[in-house]
């Protein structure tokens, strides 16, 4: 293979070095950084050429026209693969790449550790009330602890939506560290796989019903989308809380706001939003018994590295005419076969 004769780019960011330092030890492959500003005179030559797309997985933090839909794929003609910086994949139309006849792959479980461990926070900090005791403390004197009472999580109930690899990791911490039980909403997953990732199969609605904590860590489709709105608000317990560390859009936020403000819910947790970062002036911020963070569960040192290293590793594994482990639609996998063979001459499997 001659040099530089696998062609891959990115905007903006990547989600750590290392990716640049392994496909940099490659000398057949390019890689070309775009920016959001770029001109397209700039870009468009880079885009017509690459065979790889790595993508950022927020889709606010890439300008629209560098999302992944018809239109881009029509400026694309070369392109094989479509790699997401995280497990999400908010900026690809998934079905056009289908359409198109491009693989799609993400790096799921590359940040499970870190998310799981951000909803768990996030749980203990709504149950004992930190984030009220902290708010409290900086705004007046002589505050009245007896104010403040929180609850322990041992022994209570957790339902967790989507048992992948976030999911099943919150269901060990919560398992095996605090005692909890878990109940877990999944419908793509059998009761004995779920039951040996730690979770008790059961429909959404029971789930919302007898949890003490609502947790989602599924990924967001036409499925997912709008999942839990005013109705499943309502069926949670008054003294419940709901957490989220997966994606904006599964939950409706005007529905959420309005369920607090009508205390049918103790409080929520929220590591993602219809529009991210949220503006200060956003009402689900001016709730105290609302935890926020601008989804950053999977933003860690460690969950970074590793995902860079997963990402660079599976492009090259492609590129090379191997099957990536984490498709998105494989449906796609015999066209992707015959435009790889038509770029690279063998056909990969």
């Amino acid at each position: 293979m001659s040099v530089n004769s696998k062609r891959v780019f990115y905007v903006k960011y990547l989600a750590n070095p290392i990716y640049i330092d392994i496909l940099e030890a490659r000398p057949d492959v390019r890689l070309d950084r775009i920016e959001n500003e770029s001109p397209e005179d700039f870009y468009a030559p880079i885009l017509s050429a690459a065979h790889v797309y790595q993508i950022g997985a927020a889709r606010d933090e890439l300008a629209p026209h560098f999302h992944v839909d018809a239109a881009f794929l029509s400026r694309t003609p070369n392109l094989l693969l479509v790699s997401s910086n995280g497990a999400g994949f908010d900026p690809v139309d998934v079905e056009a790449c289908t359409a198109a006849g491009v693989l799609v792959v993400n790096q799921s479980g590359g940040n499970a550790h870190s998310v799981a461990e951000h909803a768990l926070a996030m749980m203990l900090t709504l149950s004992k009330r930190i984030i009220q005791s902290d708010r409290r403390l900086r705004r007046e004197r002589d505050v009245n602890r007896n104010e403040l009472v929180g609850n322990e999580v041992e022994h209570k109930t957790i339902g967790i939506i989507g048992l992948g690899n976030v999911g099943r990791r919150i269901a060990a911490l919560c398992k095996g560290l605090l005692g909890m039980k878990v109940l877990a909403y999944d419908p793509y997953l059998t009761a004995e796989v779920m039951a040996e990732r730690g979770g008790e199969k059961v429909e959404l609605d029971e789930l919302l019903r007898r949890a003490d904590f609502v947790s989602i860590s599924c990924p967001l489709d036409k499925r997912s989308r709008n999942m839990i709105s005013t109705r499943e608000f309502a069926l949670m317990q008054p003294h419940a809380y709901f957490i989220t560390t997966a994606r904006g859009f599964i939950h409706d936020e005007d529905a959420l706001l309005q369920a607090l403000r009508d205390k049918r819910i103790a409080g929520a947790g929220l590591d993602v939003w219809s529009k991210e970062p949220p503006p200060p002036e956003h009402p689900l911020l001016q709730l105290d018994n609302v935890l926020a963070s601008p989804h950053t569960a999977g933003v860690t040192i460690e969950a970074r590295q590793n995902m860079g290293r997963i990402a660079a590793e599976q492009v090259l594994e492609t590129l090379d005419g191997k099957r990536p482990p984490r498709i998105i639609n494989p449906e796609v996998w015999p066209r992707y076969a015959e435009r790889f063979k038509q770029a690279f001459g063998v056909t990969p499997g």
